[in-house]
């Protein structure tokens, strides 16, 4: 997956197609402030919006000083994603994001 670096997406209800309940996948690379270390981020994206979260690739360190990355695959109904992908935003992250693959995934 190619990844731009120079964008920043922000998610404002329709940036995923309207696929409803629709099984989807999506992958995104998040940063991660160092303010936000010691919070749950990735784990909410299960409770709070019922995703399957693949972890594909990180870099944060136990005692890191600075940011860390995550590159993450989502998996759930499209609207579930969307939800957590505003979440994300609302927290000032940056999030890159890639392909969507609706069903058969």
């Amino acid at each position: 997956m190619t990844v731009p670096t120079t964008s920043i997406a922000h998610f404002d209800g329709d940036s995923l197609a309207d696929g409803g309940d629709r099984p989807t996948q999506t992958r995104i690379r998040v940063r991660i402030p160092k303010q936000y270390h010691e919070e749950p981020v990735i784990s909410r994206l299960i409770s709070k919006h019922g995703l399957t979260v693949n972890i594909l690739a990180a870099l944060l360190g136990a005692n890191a000083r600075d940011d860390g990355w995550f590159d993450l695959e989502l998996r759930g109904p499209a609207q579930n994603i969307q939800s957590a992908l505003i979440d994300l935003n609302d927290l000032d992250l940056e999030i890159w994001q890639g392909g969507d693959r609706p069903d058969g995934w």
